[in-house]
């Protein structure tokens, strides 16, 4: 039988099955997309064989190729699998949504990338009569959502390229950003203060703010939405600091890492 130098020598470890592994593992940690050299570089193959492993995975539709990017994605094979992982993560994360509701009172959302969109996927809703709320399955674009902004600043700047060229950058409001120029600096700005504001820009008299989840598979975001005169743009820190300490918790909650 068949060792792998990969698996550290370990008996009965087969070299293809590992290179498989790794291919699998890329797709987790690069739900954005991955190369064609990144391939290589993981199972430590010429371009060439690795083209064979990703064709191979295509047939059987594990991962699929974007046409415009070029990039590789997982497959609709996955999807069964994917929607259990959500369900699995709502489940997890709806304790922490309803205590940040129970401290500050608006409605909060567990958002994913679903293809070029962002879905909402769990919503617990402010006690407000009046309050800004989504529905479960909702769709938004990513281009004027707090959620979209934060998920969008943990893929690849060219994902998010090709995402709102396919999509387009619609004027939802006076105040969404409409250039992609204009948003690729607004996402710097957003990873620099770690959190994501959607100012009014996807509802007239709506606020939203939102972090990341990053290191659990996925590509999904938490966020606060608020009607705007409830949630003035000077208590937008201390709502972001509430999500984030919130979204450190979870994190740690669902890698299974003991907290600090």
């Amino acid at each position: 039988m068949e060792h792998s130098g990969d698996s550290g020598g370990k008996p009965y470890s087969i070299r293809a099955v590992q290179r498989v592994c790794n291919i699998l593992d890329l797709i987790q940690e690069k739900p954005e997309g991955f190369s064609l050299t990144q391939v290589a570089e993981v199972t430590q193959f010429p371009k060439s064989s690795a083209f064979r492993y990703l064709n191979t995975l295509e047939s059987r539709r594990y991962v699929m190729r974007d046409p415009l990017s070029g990039l590789f994605r997982i497959g609709p094979a996955f999807l069964p699998l994917q929607s259990q992982q959500l369900t699995v993560l709502a489940d997890r994360i709806r304790p922490y949504l309803t205590q940040l509701r129970d401290q500050l009172e608006e409605t909060l959302n567990l958002g994913i990338l679903d293809g070029n969109c962002v879905s909402y996927v769990e919503i617990v809703e402010s006690p407000h009569s009046v309050r800004l709320a989504a529905r479960p399955g909702d769709r938004d674009p990513l281009h004027c959502t707090a959620l979209g902004k934060a998920i969008a600043c943990t893929i690849d700047p060219a994902r998010v390229k090709t995402i709102l060229d396919s999509e387009g950058m619609a004027q939802r409001t006076p105040a969404t950003i409409t250039s992609f120029q204009d948003y690729l600096e607004d996402l710097v700005t957003t990873h620099l203060r770690g959190y994501a504001l959607d100012n009014c820009e996807n509802d007239v008299d709506g606020r939203c703010v939102a972090v990341a989840l990053p290191d659990i598979g996925l590509p999904v975001a938490i966020s606060l939405s608020a009607p705007a005169y409830r949630l003035a743009v000077d208590d937008v820190p201390k709502v972001a600091e509430a999500l984030e300490q919130a979204a450190r918790q979870l994190i740690k909650d669902i890698t299974g890492e003991s907290s600090s």
